[in-house]
């Protein structure tokens, strides 16, 4: 079985917590609705949901968060546990308002709306005092607001990017589709004219953004969705194996394809490398739980930070 990397679980834990309080509020909404509020593709949102409703409470039988999606349109039921009170110890309560507030910023979140009535509420019964030092902010880059105008006009700019895995920087006209962040980045997925596909940008490389005049054609919501932006074809792969105590790392880094684990457990994946320190660093971590099968240039790598942390620790 072949998949991509994963979205990064923080990412929609965020989304969630913002999507569902604004769902159940309204009972039923078009998918359309909901995506154009939230900033997301009809796929992401059908994809999110599908995770909630697969969220629950043990022996998870009747207390499933009620869910679904029929004919273009979102059901979605209040489940009996949020019908009770919430009964949380300080330090639960605190760790719920900093990931409310954080959920705050993403787009589509209202102050007004129930999440931001939920969290007034919890600020309140932990003492305004207190509460008041807690400020959530996700830093923004400057053309994050320019790229953000482009997307809602559909607008071409002209951008100079510069390619982590070649140290070049090229000249690229592309129509902005998507804004996101993940593990702390942001990102935009465009249509990029230099390879006539949907390319993710990270947007701390673009060292310069010029508007062209020309309007691309709209969106039709078919991108990629955050954690899978590394299709980019001018990063390089590697297929590696991996042992059962190293099946880990498919989990925490963004792979292309994972196979299925031979009979002693071994499986086989291709992930991108974005940067050859990351790799290398990580190789020699995993150690024996990993073998690179290709390509030889990268192998080569590691076997020679190998040789050079041995020689170090013999002198």
């Amino acid at each position: 079985m072949s998949r991509r990397g994963p979205r990064g679980a923080e990412d929609r834990l965020r989304r969630l917590l913002v999507m569902l309080p604004w769902l159940m509020e309204r009972g039923e909404v078009p998918v359309a609705e909901a995506a154009d509020h939230f900033g997301l593709s009809e796929n992401d949102v059908a994809r999110d949901l599908e995770l909630a409703a697969m969220c629950g409470l043990p022996p998870f039988v009747d207390e499933m968060i009620d869910v679904f999606i029929d004919d273009g349109m979102i059901w979605v039921g209040v489940p009996r546990l949020f019908t009770r009170p919430l009964r949380l110890n300080s330090v639960e309560a605190w760790e719920l308002l900093a990931a409310g507030r954080a959920a705050m910023q993403l787009p589509g979140a209202d102050p007004d709306g129930p999440l931001g009535r939920g969290l007034d509420k919890l600020a309140r019964a932990l003492g305004e005092d207190d509460t008041s030092r807690i400020r959530v902010e996700l830093e923004r880059p400057e053309s994050a607001d320019r790229l953000a105008d482009a997307i809602a006009a559909a607008e071409r700019l002209r951008i100079d990017y510069w390619s982590a895995s070649r140290d070049e920087v090229t000249e690229r006209s592309i129509v902005p589709r998507q804004l996101f962040t993940d593990r702390g980045e942001w990102y935009v997925s465009a249509d990029d004219d230099r390879s006539g596909e949907v390319r993710t940008f990270r947007i701390d490389r673009i060292e310069s953004v010029e508007s062209t005049g020309d309007t691309g054609v709209a969106g039709d919501g078919a991108l990629p969705t955050p954690g899978e932006w590394f299709v980019d074809a001018d990063i390089p792969r590697a297929i590696v194996r991996l042992a059962p105590d190293a099946h880990w790392i498919v989990e925490r880094y963004p792979f292309d394809v994972v196979g299925e684990p031979d009979a002693e457990g071994w499986i086989e994946a291709t992930l991108p490398v974005a940067s050859l320190r990351w790799f290398v660093r990580t190789m020699l971590r995993l150690g024996p739980g990993a073998e690179i099968v290709e390509p030889a240039e990268l192998a080569d790598a590691v076997r020679e930070a190998a040789g050079r942390v041995l020689a170090r620790y013999r002198s």
